[in-house]
């Protein structure tokens, strides 16, 4: 299994949104800018988070993007849903059945229940973690520098 680095766009952008003050927005295109991706993947992928009440998006000239739930109140595993989707990171594709010559009377996967159990486990840790622990995180000592000249290039480019 590999997750895509959507869902870690989304979490950084999410992130970046927590830095701007009540009642601003930050357009699409510096929040893209900030991720260095294309900014039609990271409409993209904006609108995933929109369509899922995690972000908000204020349209017009001096419209652009913004938390639509406090840090606290998002999970990591809400943001991998809305870029991912509800399906199950394992399918299992017949091939027990194949190697069996299992025609008539199918089986299940070997693997299902395993896979199931370590899902779930998966889940359960991108659950307890919310944005606001990652901030907690990032704003460790050794990102003071770097996050203090984020938060200057997001004030430069927000819109109140």
């Amino acid at each position: 299994m590999q997750m895509k680095t959507g869902v870690e766009q989304a979490v950084y952008a999410i992130m970046i949104l927590t830095m701007l003050p009540d009642k601003a927005v930050l357009p699409g295109e510096a929040i893209s800018q900030q991720l260095k991706t294309s900014p039609s993947y990271s409409q993209k992928l904006l609108r995933r988070l929109v369509s899922e009440n995690l972000i908000a998006s204020v349209p017009g000239a001096k419209g652009g993007f913004k938390l639509q739930r406090k840090p606290e109140a998002i999970r990591v595993y809400d943001i991998y849903l809305a870029i991912e989707g509800q399906q199950s990171l394992y399918s299992p594709s017949g091939i027990l059945d194949d190697l069996l010559e299992l025609e008539e009377e199918k089986c299940n996967c070997l693997l299902t229940d395993l896979m199931d159990e370590a899902e779930s486990a998966w889940k359960t840790v991108l659950k307890r973690q919310t944005i606001a622990d990652l901030i907690e995180d990032i704003q460790a000592e050794r990102f003071k520098e770097k996050l203090a000249t984020l938060q200057q290039l997001i004030e430069e480019r927000m819109v109140l």
